[in-house]
């Protein structure tokens, strides 16, 4: 049929040129996956290096595997059997089940009876998974729609996704469309025998989305096995790698694995020492905004630098700071004129914050003992925080864990930390909130202690952040702690110890 044909067209030609050899690869030692799993959720434990350089901008892609095969194959058992024996965090499993199209009310009623062909491509909203696909490669956050098989729907709730290093992307069309395999860095079809692939769709369909036994049958042979004939195996020349046999081929499964730890290695980055070698022998920024040093101010500072200083005066004077610095950050806001009545019905020529809302995000730990003054002064504020840590044996920051409010892209920021060193962690978290869509010039970056190798970092890959702080050091010595500084800000304010290698920056490691 013309459909067919239609369809078939979208396939690439057959590979007739050689490929180039593969580099050789190491095998890699095998530790516990990297995953806390709870009654509700599983946590990546280990953090998301950079995925940016010095400049702010994006310089490695995630790496995407493309996951083909027959239906009930085995390509999801597959895909977690990788993602355990790759044991690196910020894996993502996409199904393209997630992205059939939505029916319409006749196809409603044919699906319903078991006559609406699912296995065909036309089936697949090809336009959404390429641009997903596209957003997650590139770092970017994405709203990924649920699908409901015993309705033949798609719900009103989205999943989002974020942070992906590596994509594992599987659906019996994986390969049926040409922008998408463009996308793909290794295509990978699973080869499984048709009886036990029905024999799979019989128990799954049966048990997992309420359909009887005559109309799994029904759809089997009027739809699923013509369109894997058609459509589906003609796509495993495609392929770089066949994995006969699906999970039970563990060979297959490690060489992928090897594969993929080879192309990781290459694209390390090492963002902190280009941090600390450019762009610093410039002005400050004019983004930056430093709270007029008053006699009050500059005596805060002394009490709160002072080594000597008790933990509860600490505490007590670097709260009023912080207070003095929101309320700052707050008269920068965008303002407009408004009229209002006064009791003796007047009218008083006002003003009134024009944008939607504002949202406060801490940048864990230190950054959260900002959030009080922050509550006390915006009515309703809404809370977000982010995790980031030093490894120790790279001296990079990871990200570890985010949790931000619905919809942020709409609302002025104000990013908290506590110091600000070099700048690395404050740029990774701002990074994060510009992969959730948050126009840069709504960014406010505020820090009670900031050094200028920070702010000329922050304002040099984002020149459109406002920068806010109480005061600015000179220097950061070898151990990247702010000279003279203010010591551990963490390891004072909540009376914890730190050992001797730890450094006094914004993003020390903070368990």
């Amino acid at each position: 049929s013309s459909s067919s044909a239609e369809s078939l067209d979208r396939l690439y030609p057959a590979v007739g040129s050689t490929k180039p050899p593969r580099k050789r690869t190491t095998s890699q030692c095998k530790s516990e996956p990297p995953l806390l799993r709870t009654s509700k959720r599983t946590i990546y434990t280990a953090g998301r290096p950079p995925w940016y350089n010095e400049h702010g901008t994006q310089s490695k892609e995630a790496f995407v595997i493309g996951l083909g095969g027959g239906s009930a194959s085995g390509k999801t058992t597959v895909a977690t059997m990788i993602i355990e024996a790759l044991d690196v965090p910020w894996v993502v499993l996409l199904s393209m089940d997630s992205f059939y199209k939505v029916l319409t009310k006749q196809q409603q009623e044919q699906a319903a009876s078991n006559d609406f062909n699912f296995d065909h491509p036309d089936a697949f909203d090809f336009d959404l998974i390429i641009a997903t696909l596209k957003k997650l490669k590139q770092g970017k956050s994405v709203k990924i729609p649920i699908y409901d098989f015993t309705t033949h729907s798609r719900k009103k709730e989205w999943k989002t996704l974020y942070g992906a290093n590596v994509i594992i992307f599987e659906g019996i069309m994986a390969f049926a469309d040409k922008e998408l395999l463009k996308l793909l860095d290794l295509k990978i079809f699973v080869d499984t025998d048709s009886d036990i692939r029905l024999v799979r769709r019989l128990r799954r369909d049966i048990s997992e989305r309420g359909r009887d036994i005559e109309g799994v049958i029904k759809q089997y042979n009027k739809f699923v096995k013509p369109a894997f004939d058609q459509y589906i195996q003609p796509t495993m020349r495609l392929a770089d790698i066949v994995v006969p046999r699906g999970s039970g081929n563990t060979v297959a499964i490690d060489l992928i694995v090897q594969h993929v730890h080879s192309q990781l290695e290459e694209r390390e980055l090492s963002v902190r020492a280009a941090l600390a070698s450019a762009h610093q022998c410039h002005p400050l920024p004019q983004t930056l905004s430093v709270l007029k040093s008053t006699p009050q101010v500059r005596g805060m500072h002394t009490i709160i630098r002072n080594k000597e200083t008790s933990r509860d005066e600490f505490i007590f004077y670097s709260k009023r700071l912080m207070r003095l610095l929101i309320e700052h950050a707050l008269s920068l806001l965008p303002f407009q004129s408004c009229t209002v009545q006064t009791p003796q019905g007047q009218d008083y020529e006002g003003r009134t914050y024009s944008g939607k809302q504002i949202t406060g995000v801490s940048i864990l730990r230190a950054g959260e003992t900002m959030e009080p003054a922050l509550r006390a002064v915006c009515k309703d504020v809404r809370i977000g925080t982010i995790l980031i840590q030093t490894n120790c044996n790279t001296g990079e920051p990871e990200l570890h864990y985010l949790r931000l409010p619905k919809d942020i892209s709409e609302d002025h920021v104000i990013l908290m930390d506590c110091t600000v060193s070099t700048g690395a962690a404050a740029m990774m978290a701002v990074r994060v909130l510009l992969d959730h869509d948050v126009p840069e010039d709504k960014i406010f970056l505020l820090s009670l202690l900031m050094a200028e190798m920070g702010v000329h970092s922050v304002a040099y890959a984002f020149p459109r952040v406002k920068i806010i702080t109480t005061a600015v050091d000179k220097k950061v010595n070898d151990l990247f702690r702010i000279i003279p500084g203010i010591g551990n800000f963490g390891d004072r304010y909540f009376g914890t110890d730190a050992p001797p290698d730890w450094s006094d920056d914004e993003d020390a490691l903070s368990t």
